[in-house]
């Protein structure tokens, strides 16, 4: 079939939907009327849309850790014990059921229950099936939402959605390119609507299923106008297939002006594309990534990166933020160590919930500034599809329009470079072909050349080398030794 951002028409819809069931035994048990029977049984403070929905008309921001184990019992344990810290819940799904091999995590299941503990790095749903998620959502108190990183999130999509899940995290550019390095980004985008038609099906029948672009993409320096573009692609991609719940995201970046204008900005620019497609009856909310860089082995030290993003999150007034935890340079945290996380978060959201970040002409330049470099890349999106997103996406990566920096994917340009200026903002270090107008390319460099003469040497791709460890070994900027 070939790509175009248009709903998938529901015969062929169903014709696909028979032989993604087939693709593991699990998928058999999933019929979609019970699913949607299912969904209507929940109360409302475990529908995780409605949740959003509330905290963002009283100006709430809500935490949100990341958490998934091999064991359905252990797995119940763990949320159990994060609840009561936290707003909303996760299910991280392991790594082998992102790439689709459920042999594999079959395997592990298994070993992890000879070994008594999780051998797994999240939840493999697929294996466990319909019954047992539906276990997991009725044991929690709180709405659940997967979180994963798979570019074809079919079968794992249609066994949570079915199993009480009511939110679902990814798109196929962000569960692409930063996830995967071969495959065909036409081919994810594709599969990725299948879901969000499923999320869409859903919604028809009265079901509202939140979607999240995943915001962070590579996680590292991402400049603010690049994740935008990807995110609000992916908005309009799911409002196309009948999504109405949408949450825009962004990856703390650790200056206080640009994170805080990034935030602002990522709303006001998803509404505004979201109405110039003529769709005018979506919920948007938006999330921080408190940082998704390297962090410091010192837990004491990692604490403040958490209270950094946490205090940045609530002032931005993002609707949620997903929380890291002290020992994040460590590996997979102990359930202790995620409530630490957001035990901190939730002292910071509470003392900055009644503060406004003060107005200022730096905020407004900063806001103007990533508004006017997300409005150059789609233009330039929307002309190279011919008016079609999903067509001017995939084109767009092939040009280098669209670049993520630091991602695997072989389809990514990986030509666009950061680093950070003399204040800690990322900057464009290197823009590859990605179009920024030429007095915002002269901005950048005149930011960055501050920076290199504030040090005593050149712009030079050491800084961005710098600028990457800079968090764990203690600064912001990665600055030479004096």
């Amino acid at each position: 079939m070939e790509l175009q951002n248009k709903k998938i028409e529901l015969p062929d819809f169903l014709a696909e939907r028979e032989q993604v069931l087939t693709t593991w035994p699990t998928g058999k048990d999933v019929k979609f009327a019970d699913g949607v029977k299912y969904q209507e049984s929940l109360p409302e403070h475990k529908r995780f849309a409605a949740v959003l929905k509330k905290a963002d008309q009283e100006g709430k921001t809500l935490s949100q850790p990341r958490a998934g184990v091999a064991l359905v019992d252990e797995h119940i344990a763990l949320l159990q014990g994060l609840q009561t810290a936290c707003d909303l819940l996760p299910s991280t799904i392991d790594a082998y059921t992102r790439l689709n091999r459920y042999d594999e995590a079959a395997k592990g299941i298994a070993k992890s229950r000879e070994a008594g503990t999780s051998l797994l790095n999240g939840f493999p749903a697929v294996n466990h099936g319909l019954a047992e998620c539906r276990r997991v959502v009725e044991a929690v108190d709180k709405p659940v939402q997967v979180r994963h990183g798979t570019p074809d999130a079919r079968l794992l999509a249609e066994i949570t959605l079915a199993g009480g899940f009511s939110a679902y995290e990814g798109g196929g550019i962000s569960y692409n390119i930063p996830y995967a390095k071969k495959v065909s980004l036409e081919r994810s985008i594709r599969d990725w609507q299948y879901c969000d038609r499923l999320v869409g099906l859903y919604e028809e029948h009265g079901i509202r299923i939140n979607r999240e672009p995943f915001g962070p993409l590579s996680g590292t320096l991402v400049p603010p106008f690049m994740s935008h573009a990807v995110a609000i692609i992916e908005g309009l991609l799911a409002l196309e297939q009948g999504v109405r719940s949408i949450t825009v995201g962004y990856g703390q970046v650790g200056n206080i002006v640009q994170d805080i204008a990034a935030i602002r900005s990522l709303r006001a620019l998803a509404d505004e594309y979201f109405r110039a497609a003529g769709f005018d009856d979506f919920e948007l909310t938006t999330v921080f990534h408190q940082w998704m860089g390297g962090f410091p082995e010192n837990e004491a030290m990692a604490f403040s990166v958490i209270s950094w993003g946490g205090a940045i999150a609530g002032m931005s007034g993002a609707t949620k933020v997903i929380v890291k935890t002290p020992h994040e340079a460590r590996g997979i945290p102990t359930m202790e160590a995620n409530r630490q996380g957001l035990n901190a978060t939730r002292q910071i959201l509470n003392m900055v919930q009644d503060q406004v970040f003060p107005a200022s002409d730096a905020l407004a330049f900063e806001v103007e500034l990533i508004k006017r470099e997300v409005r150059a890349v789609m233009s330039k999106v929307f002309e190279l599809g011919e008016g079609d997103i999903a067509v001017g996406t995939v084109r767009a990566f092939e040009a280098g329009v669209l670049d993520v920096p630091f991602a695997p994917a072989a389809c990514n340009a990986g030509k666009l470079l950061p680093v950070r200026d003399n204040h800690g903002a990322v900057r464009v270090f290197e823009a590859g072909q990605v179009p920024l107008p030429e007095d915002v390319l002269t901005l950048h460099r005149d930011l960055i050349a501050e920076r290199a003469r504030a040090e005593g040497r050149e712009p030079s791709f050491q800084m961005v080398v710098d600028d990457i460890y800079a968090i764990s070994k203690s600064t912001l900027i990665g600055r030479p030794a004096k």
